[in-house]
């Protein structure tokens, strides 16, 4: 049994519908994540599970006991659900310790030793006197984790909670958080729109677009096999070139046929020869794109931006096409230079030419 369940979950503010009979199931320990851009819904569902909000239609369970549905709805307090809001939300006039062991109940003796073990567990038993505002800002981001766990709740809600921190410090907390999580054991589901966020912490991951949920599945096959366009084009980096199926497993672009072990599946209503001939949009990502001076094949460099160890290169094509591919550093190319380059493409992805629609369905190649 999951330890979270949403059923068909929907949410509306007067006619605009944010949340569209939405569902997902998390296992006990797992990390889970919506990631979407803003106005998707995501914060609204997250509101929905800790008890801030009815819902419109739907259940939501948790240890199997539903919390949320249309003739049941228990109160936020009562649900032992821990939340650590985008603001912190410290208290300034306590102490980290006081703050951390603010929700606990019990005996001092034992409140204490929670405290004292939590601020161990984050790396912050050093600053247990000090005041919030003397606190950086990752500092300021443990404690309020730290006081979200006090309590052992069997749900954490994360509502954006690395958006004040800078870029390189959110992904070292993202992977702290994950350790500190996992060692208590404690079941999260975390609300972002930072896709490295998302991978860094996350066991399972909800694409969002529109209140619905496009793809639910791990890091790595939301990157390597997006279900849709939409997943497709916001998760990671690419590029689409046209292409044509050629047979049930092989798929012709400007720079080379591509080759599968998965069928070509269609969804076309009423194509009969779709494995024969149809045009294709076919995902191409920077590191399928290999830098090569002995490649008959060649692209012109038309941007690049350095990212230290690598260039991300744009490279135009003969086509006058565009795609991207990362290139070790030391290899600085000129705005101009054709430079040799050859495909390397482990997973390809492709999609029916004339889809453009986010929740359209996948037709074409899915290769492993």
């Amino acid at each position: 049994m999951p330890l979270l369940e949403l059923s068909r979950i929907t949410q509306a503010y007067g006619d605009h519908a944010v949340v569209k009979a939405m569902s997902l199931q998390l296992d006990a320990g797992a990390i889970g994540c919506l990631l979407g851009p803003s106005g998707c819904g995501k914060t609204t569902v997250l509101r929905c599970i800790a008890g801030f909000e009815r819902l419109g239609s739907g259940t939501i369970r948790l240890d199997g006991e539903v919390v949320s549905g249309p003739d049941q709805h228990v109160p936020a307090e009562d649900r032992r659900i821990g939340m650590v809001f985008q603001d912190y939300a410290l208290f300034p006039h306590l102490s980290v310790a006081d703050n951390v062991g603010f929700g606990l109940r019990g005996d001092r003796t034992g409140q204490a030793a929670r405290v004292t073990e939590l601020l161990a567990t984050v790396g912050l038993a050093g600053v247990r006197d000090s005041f919030p505002h003397e606190l950086s800002g990752g500092q300021q981001q443990r404690v309020a984790l730290a006081r979200a766990l006090a309590p052992k709740p069997r749900l954490l809600l994360l509502d954006e909670p690395f958006s004040n921190l800078d870029v390189d410090l959110r992904e070292r907390l993202a992977v702290e958080v994950r350790d500190i999580l996992k060692a208590e054991g404690i079941t999260a589901v975390l609300v972002t729109h930072d896709q490295h966020e998302a991978f860094a912490i996350a066991d399972e991951i909800g694409v969002m677009h529109e209140g619905v949920i496009q793809q639910w599945d791990t890091p790595y096959n939301l990157y390597h096999r997006p279900q849709n366009r939409f997943v497709a084009d916001f998760v990671g980096q690419g590029v689409f070139l046209p292409g044509r199926i050629l047979n049930d497993t092989h798929v012709s672009i400007e720079l080379g046929t591509l080759q599968g072990t998965i069928p070509v599946e269609c969804g076309a209503t009423g194509c009969a020869a779709c494995s024969r001939g149809c045009g294709a949009s076919v995902l191409l990502r920077p590191d399928d794109i290999i830098h090569d001076d002995a490649s008959a094949m060649k692209a012109e460099v038309v941007a690049k931006a350095f990212r230290g160890a690598e260039f991300l290169y744009t490279l135009k094509l003969k086509s006058g096409a565009r795609v991207l591919s990362l290139v070790p550093s030391h290899h600085n190319h000129a705005i101009g230079e054709s430079i040799g380059i050859r495909l390397d493409v482990d997973h390809v992805v492709a999609f029916r030419a004339d889809q453009v629609t986010p929740d359209a369905q996948r037709v074409l190649i899915r290769l492993s």
